[in-house]
């Protein structure tokens, strides 16, 4: 079978790193400037750096068993036969030419507008080891830097192939989806049969049918049908998902019992999946201010190992003159200088924090947002679709004496039946989470503008709001009255259950405030961030929202146009703010944030305003953004401390400053400090993995 063009896609988007098609040199062209320092775009050359570290690793064994250094610190020999000196260099000058090259290739960029970074740092120790060991090999043969080269090689090699992995490696599961994207569908044709087309042929507005287990082939909307419908892989909503007319559903996900007809609105790359993938290749690409912030270290020891370097040079010569001795401590000091741990201190902390995000439902559109969130000390929250549910539910129950709330809400969901109106729906949904079943009745009779009406055991039961009272010139018991003039305060809408003209039970409906909202404010509280709230109901529904939730400040009668202006209020105060809306009409305000948020936005996940992408429809996880912010930030400036604090002590050591009283650092010792300082940021990196995030 021919694979479809869409599954193609789909596949070759989630596995583009899997083809090494680009060598080293492509490598060189496709840097871009971010802050100060030149930086390659890495995406697509995984594969090939992740060869590279490890053909690297396995002649880097020879060289370290044939190094007389490593033979030393160890006490160990090898076999001697005729030409084993030269199996180490040989081994090297072959890891120099193969692994080395890349750095050397993407230093160009760099060289050029004569801004060094870290690829000029690694070029320059790696080059100046090995011409100084290709020149020791005659001069002084066991002073050689060959094996101290080879190792730098691979350590940087393999902080690049991390680097890469991270973003990949976070969105796992939804490779894994993309696989699992169907090759064909049942197309619905004109008179009604169906005929199986590869997926790639679809097109908006096509109707497809999708038999029970069968993954939905595109994003659409249900035209026919019922079933619940499986969307963890995208959504990371564990339980099933009911879908009936009108509903929208994601292109990969897994219907259950029931066969849908689906209208399809998107295809190929406009899907959601595809959407995620994109979002996921930009975070790839971003840079955070602790990328530059390594990038900076690095341009800053090009220049102190030069400068040092020199000043040892000139300071040695008028001491001892010319003599190999001189020649190897400033070699030392420009080998050493460039610590291995530098390479490996920002891509491990992002790989770990991105897969640890990405597993709590949280998509890095933009690292720099991530790392923005732990300076960020007031989070507006859009109220509707995110701080609720954005539907109408039943949220208080009262009742008169008699009845209670199980009853009247079964016997209002037999009257109101079918009826497709919100209050309706309310209801259905509450007796739904009760498990309730309705007492049959019958002679439905909807009352234009002031309710319904029906019969059950003999008598005239009716659901309507207060005009439906006016018509029947019922009175409220004084129980009822109070709960309705408490919802009216609330901005709430009330409906009454009326047993032949007497009211009996009262609904209050309002848009549902989602179960997590309230423990998610209480913890932004408990991290010291203010919680505001932006939305365009009334005075009343704001006051009852903020007061129920805790929340600090509100805004209410809020026009989506004006968003924005409430952010910039914020910052003009002097707040440094994050935005979190459902993506649909905050596009302003969450480009104005200093960190924009999109939330629930499982089937509108490509939006371009937000730096963070929430996949679930969870406020907590807005609270597991910010407790990842700052434990990632944590980790890097950590992980640059220990990369690069041993160059305080070792570059003076190495250069002689105590030389006079007997001390000076071999460049043995000063790789011994070099690797442990290696060991210590990997070690730290790895802590990472042990945080625990609020939802």
């Amino acid at each position: 079978m021919t694979e479809p063009a869409v599954h193609q896609e789909h596949r070759e988007h989630a596995h583009s790193v899997a083809h090494e098609h680009h060598h080293a040199g492509h490598a060189a062209h496709e840097h871009h400037h971010a802050g100060r320092g030149a930086r390659v775009d890495h995406t697509g050359h995984e594969v090939m750096f992740r060869n590279r570290f490890w053909v690297s690793l396995v002649l880097t064994v020879p060289v370290l068993l044939f190094s007389p250094v490593i033979q030393e610190w160890f006490g160990f020999t090898m076999p001697e036969f005729v030409g084993d000196r030269w199996i180490g260099p040989v081994f090297a000058i072959a890891i120099f030419f193969y692994g080395g090259l890349p750095f050397l290739q993407m230093a160009v960029p760099e060289a050029k507008t004569r801004r060094p970074g870290m690829m000029m740092l690694i070029s320059l120790a790696i080059t100046v080891a090995f011409v100084y060991s290709v020149f020791a090999l005659f001069a002084a043969p066991d002073s050689g830097f060959f094996w101290e080269m080879a190792t730098l090689i691979d350590i940087m090699l393999l902080g690049h192939w991390l680097e890469m992995r991270s973003v990949r490696q976070a969105s796992g599961a939804l490779n894994e989806l993309a696989k699992l994207m169907p090759d064909t569908a049942e197309r619905v044709t004109p008179d009604g049969s169906t005929e199986e087309v590869p997926v790639g042929q679809l097109r908006n507005g096509d109707l497809v049918l999708v038999r029970p287990g069968a993954s939905i082939p595109a994003d659409g909307v249900v035209e026919e049908g019922h079933s619940d419908v499986n969307e963890a892989m995208i959504t990371g909503e564990s339980r099933p998902v009911e879908k009936n007319t009108g509903d929208k559903v994601i292109g990969g996900a897994i219907n259950g019992d029931g066969s849908l007809r689906v209208r399809v609105t998107a295809t190929g790359a406009e899907t959601a999946l595809a959407g995620i993938m994109r979002l996921v290749e930009q975070a790839q690409q971003s840079k955070s201010n602790t990328q530059i912030l390594a990038d900076k270290a690095a341009g800053w020891l090009f220049y102190i190992a030069l400068a040092v370097a020199a000043v040892t040079a000139a300071a040695w010569l008028v001491a001892v003159g010319l003599e190999i001795d001189v020649l190897e401590r400033v070699v030392t000091v420009l080998v050493i200088a460039c610590p291995h741990a530098l390479g490996l201190a920002i891509p491990l902390v992002v790989a770990i924090s991105t897969a640890q995000g990405a597993r709590n439902g949280i998509l890095v559109r933009d690292r720099l947002a991530l790392e923005e969130a732990r300076q960020i000390d007031t989070v507006i929250f859009d109220k509707t679709g995110t701080l609720t549910e954005g539907q109408f539910g039943v949220v208080k129950v009262a009742t008169v004496d008699g009845w209670d709330e199980s009853r009247a809400l079964a016997v209002a969901l037999a009257v109101e039946g079918d009826s497709e109106h919100l209050i309706a729906r309310g209801i259905r949904r509450a007796a739904a989470e009760r498990d309730l079943t309705p007492p049959p009745v019958s002679d439905f009779e909807a009352i234009k503008g002031r309710g319904i009406r029906a019969s059950l055991d003999g008598r005239t039961v009716y659901v309507g709001g207060p005009r439906l009272l006016e018509m029947l010139g019922s009175e409220l018991p004084e129980s009822l009255q109070r709960f309705t003039e408490e919802a009216g305060r609330k901005g709430q809408s009330v409906v009454y259950l009326v047993d032949t003209a007497q009211p009996v039970a009262a609904f209050a409906l309002a848009d549902v405030i989602r179960p997590e909202s309230k423990e998610a404010v209480s913890r932004l509280h408990a991290l010291g961030i203010e919680v505001a709230m932006l939305t365009g109901d009334s005075e009343a529904v704001a006051r009852a929202v903020a007061e129920e939730l805790g929340i600090d400040t509100y805004f209410a009668e809020v026009l989506p146009e004006h968003k924005d202006h409430e952010v910039a209020g914020l910052q003009g105060a002097g707040k440094r703010v994050a935005m979190v809306g459902d993506g649909v009409n905050d596009a302003p305000a969450l480009t104005r944030a200093d960190v924009g948020i999109a939330i629930g936005s499982g089937t509108d996940v490509a939006i371009e305003s937000a730096g963070i992408i929430l996949v679930r429809s969870n406020p907590l996880d807005v609270v597991s953004i910010f407790t990842l912010s700052r434990a990632t930030y944590r980790k890097m400036i950590q992980n640059l401390i220990w990369a690069t604090g041993y160059n305080v002590f070792a570059l003076p050591l190495a250069a002689g400053v105590l030389a006079p009283i007997g001390i000076v650092l071999s460049p043995a010792i000063g790789a011994l400090f070099m690797s442990s300082s290696t060991v210590i940021v990997a070690l730290n990196a790895q802590l990472l993995r042990r945080l625990r995030l609020a939802a």
